[in-house]
């Protein structure tokens, strides 16, 4: 059974390239393995992050980033079972807000900057949607 989890976290420091490179690096060596897809958003201090595949493997994907000493605040947007994945394409795609129009950000909510915390977990999947179709997703693997 696929699954898709959609959820938000800070990071536990200065957010750096560093560390979000290493967090991509180790997402794409590993899910392939346990046939996880999805996306990471970051934009400030926040990560919002979709998670798809069979729902014992994401389940313990978001217990493993939920104890990351990387993440703080980590809580669950939207949970749900799925017929097919949206984001099929990534083993970990990436998206960069400092790249992204701020405009986009704007239309899903009050401030032109990602705060997931401040909306629903559907706005922020539509969001996330857009962020496909208008192809600012990164690193395709």
């Amino acid at each position: 059974m696929l699954v898709r989890l959609l959820y938000a976290s800070r990071t536990a420091g200065q957010p750096c390239t560093k560390s979000i490179d290493a967090i991509l690096e180790s997402s794409r060596r590993h899910n392939p393995e346990c046939g996880v897809t999805g996306i990471l958003c970051h934009g400030g201090e926040v990560f919002l992050q979709v998670l798809e595949g069979g729902r014992d493997a994401v389940n313990a994907l978001y217990h493993r980033i939920a104890r990351d000493p990387r993440h703080r605040e980590a809580v669950i947007l939207h949970y749900e079972e799925v017929a097919e994945r949206r984001f099929a394409a990534w083993t970990m795609g990436q998206v960069n807000l400092a790249r992204v129009n701020a405009s986009l950000l704007l239309k899903y909510s009050e401030r032109a900057a990602l705060d997931p915390y401040a909306v629903s977990g559907k706005v922020s999947m539509s969001l996330l949607e857009e962020l496909v179709a208008t192809a600012s997703i990164l690193g395709r693997c």
